[in-house]
């Protein structure tokens, strides 16, 4: 059986080795390695060494499994990791993740295991969105401003558009104010003319 081991780190500074060290003391022995440095919410498929190791497995035609430590090595969600899973599957081979107790998510058991994984995660989602909604209501009911601090307070805004008026570029009165140059040209192109009062 040809073994496949699959690793993934999402920056530099951080290397492989552990996730190598734990697949060896399980009693692994890899035929062949794929190692990415990319961040985990980049899906599976998009991640130039597991793309690679893809290609290299739909190709091979005997007994194959990959092993990986974490199930999030497969994808960056339920819905890519399933996917993920489901593609492996279909080139026949193993899918064995040792943090689910080594199990093979390919098999009867494993699928099951990934569909409760994949509802419990569907349903934490739903949850935390929810719990936003009410948290955004309950901030709008007691009259909090939601959004981004504006750059520009109302006295600020009306000093914009006096020195637009006497002619003061867009870059300077940014300097001055400590402002991005869009936020001026907001302001000047937000149609309202400055009058003293």
């Amino acid at each position: 059986m040809h073994t496949f081991i699959y690793a993934r780190v999402s920056t530099a500074g951080q290397t492989t080795d552990n996730q190598l060290l734990e697949i060896e003391q399980a009693g692994y022995e890899a035929d062949t390695v794929y190692t990415d440095t990319i961040s985990g919410k980049v899906p599976a498929m998009e991640r130039p060494e597991f793309a690679r190791m893809m290609d290299t497995i739909t190709r091979t035609k005997k007994l194959k499994r990959l092993i990986v430590t974490k199930l999030d090595r497969l994808g960056r969600d339920a819905s890519d990791i399933t996917a993920t899973v489901r593609a492996l599957s279909k080139t026949g081979c193993a899918v064995q993740v040792l943090q689910l107790g080594n199990l093979d998510v390919t098999s009867s058991a494993g699928k099951l295991v990934l569909a409760t994984l994949a509802a419990v995660a569907e349903m934490e989602r739903d949850i935390l969105i929810e719990r936003t909604h009410a948290g955004l209501a309950r901030a709008r009911n007691e009259g909090k401003h939601l959004g981004r601090p504006k750059a520009a307070d109302e006295k600020a805004t009306d000093d914009i558009r006096r020195k637009l008026n006497d002619g003061v570029s867009v870059s300077q009165i940014a300097r001055e104010h400590q402002i991005s140059r869009a936020t001026v040209q907001r302001i000047r192109d937000s149609g309202e003319a400055y009058s003293p009062q």
